[in-house]
C-alpha cells in the first residue's frame, strides 16, 4: 500500500515549506509577530500560573489557536490580494470573515485564562 509507505523526504520538504511559510508571517505580517509577541510571553505565564497538565495545555492552546487562526486569515488575505486588486463586495467579505475569525480567537483568551483561574 503505498499510502501506507513512511516517506522521510516529504515529510521533510513538508517542513520545509512550513518553515517558509511561518518565516514569510514572522516577517510580513505585523499582526502574527504581534500575536507570537504575546504568546512568547504568555505561555511561561500558562505554565507558571496552570495547576495541573490540563489547565496548562488549555491556556497554551488558545494562545496556538490564536497563531494559526492568524496564519489562515493571511492565507485568504493574500489568496484574494492575489486574484485582484480591484475591490468586490465577495473579497471584501472573505477577508471580513478572516478578521473575525480571528477576533474570536482572541476573545476566547481572556475567556479561558479566566475559567482556569476562577476553578
Amino acid at each position: 500500500m503505498e499510502g501506507r509507505t513512511f516517506d522521510l523526504s516529504r515529510i521533510a520538504r513538508a517542513a520545509k515549506y512550513s518553515y517558509k511559510g511561518l518565516r514569510y508571517a514572522v516577517v510580513r505580517e505585523a499582526a502574527f509577530r504581534q500575536e507570537l509577541i504575546l504568546a512568547a510571553i504568555l505561555v511561561p505565564v500558562a505554565v507558571w500560573l496552570g495547576d495541573s497538565g490540563v489547565e496548562r495545555a488549555l491556556m497554551i492552546g488558545v494562545l496556538l489557536i490564536v497563531l494559526i487562526v492568524e496564519l489562515l486569515n493571511s492565507a485568504i488575505e493574500t489568496t484574494v490580494d492575489r486574484i485582484g486588486a480591484e475591490f468586490h463586495e465577495l473579497s471584501g467579505i472573505a477577508k471580513d470573515l478572516g478578521s473575525a475569525a480571528v477576533f474570536i480567537s482572541l476573545i476566547t483568551v481572556p475567556i479561558v485564562w479566566t475559567l482556569v483561574m476562577l476553578n
